[in-house]
């Protein structure tokens, strides 16, 4: 079988409604390509019957369509990571299972890889979501770039084109916990962004939950980013010098005037404000330390229970 030129990633998780019309529509886009390609699904662990459609979809195509099958959820970036590590694609392009990104805007990714871009992100035309999912993903977004200094207009947006080597990087950095665009752009030595078209979804309902965005952000910043530790480390030191003189102001205080019980809620409010950044602070080192804690126990990041492929003719 011809080595492909690209190779197409799908991770899936509950999205049999969506998986029969976004076969239909992205092997109508690949054919029209007039280049060999090839299409990984990887199902993380769905409770519905999209394994089985995975599986005919296979059987339809088993030249062109591989499956990889977790025996789990292991989360978005890890049923990626599994199909890159078996991507064959020149280019490699990662693709939801939902369609609110089009497979008929691959072309526009792939022009731009020919132009000599080695990434290229997508960036959403008139986003289809929720005002506060809009407004939470800019702000997340001017977070993640001061924090990490890395460019995305649009983080959230998953339908992103990658060369060959810089596949080859992401597979082999090893890392438990990463998120993959930000990674890919930390390698890239000629990035480029298209704006791509968005819908609504159809069906199923979205795998990114409050708490879901909050952990991948999380991940982002300590991943990529020492910044949180720098910036409570400088909130110390300048605590701890407002403290010191506070505490001469009150000393000489209590010497020229004298013992009073004026403000002693205002000290209790400092107290409390003072507790809870200390909290937090404390929970962003915990952060890093369980970053660690998951680097150093070497588990295996996705477990694999089986292949449905065919690679020779």
């Amino acid at each position: 079988m011809a080595k492909p030129y690209v190779s197409v990633v799908v991770p899936v998780y509950n999205e049999q409604e969506n998986l029969p019309a976004l076969f239909q529509r992205l092997i109508a886009v690949l054919d029209k390509l007039g280049q060999p390609y090839e299409i990984l699904f990887t199902n993380d662990g769905s409770r519905d019957n999209s394994l089985a459609l995975l599986k005919d979809f296979h059987c339809q195509r088993p030249k062109e369509v591989r499956v990889i099958d977790f025996n789990g959820n292991f989360g978005q970036h890890m049923a990626i990571m599994a199909a890159f590590e078996r991507a064959r694609g020149e280019v490699v392009v990662t693709l939801d299972a939902d369609l609110q990104n089009p497979p008929e805007e691959i072309p526009k990714l792939l022009a731009e890889i020919e132009k000599g871009h080695d990434v290229v992100g997508g960036y959403r035309k008139d986003r289809r979501d929720s005002w506060f999912r809009r407004k939470a993903s800019r702000l997340l977004n001017v977070i993640r770039e001061r924090t990490t200094r890395i460019r995305m207009r649009d983080q959230g947006c998953m339908l992103r084109a990658y060369r060959r080597k810089i596949v080859e990087h992401i597979t082999a950095s090893q890392e438990t916990s990463t998120f993959i665009p930000a990674l890919a752009m930390s390698f890239a030595a000629n990035p480029a962004e298209v704006e791509v078209e968005h819908a609504a979804r159809a069906a199923g309902e979205s795998k990114y939950g409050l708490y879901k965005l909050i952990r991948l952000n999380f991940d982002l910043m300590t991943g990529f980013s020492v910044l949180p530790l720098q910036i409570f480390t400088m909130f110390g030191m300048v605590v701890s010098i407002l403290s010191g003189m506070l505490v001469i102001l009150l000393v000489v205080r209590r010497l020229v005037i004298g013992p009073e019980a004026e403000g002693l809620f205002t000290l209790f409010a400092i107290l409390y404000f003072l507790v809870g950044v200390g909290i937090m602070g404390l929970g962003v080192i915990g952060e890093y330390i369980g970053r660690i804690y998951q680097e150093v126990r070497r588990r295996p990041r996705f477990m694999i229970r089986d292949v449905y492929e065919r690679l020779d003719d």
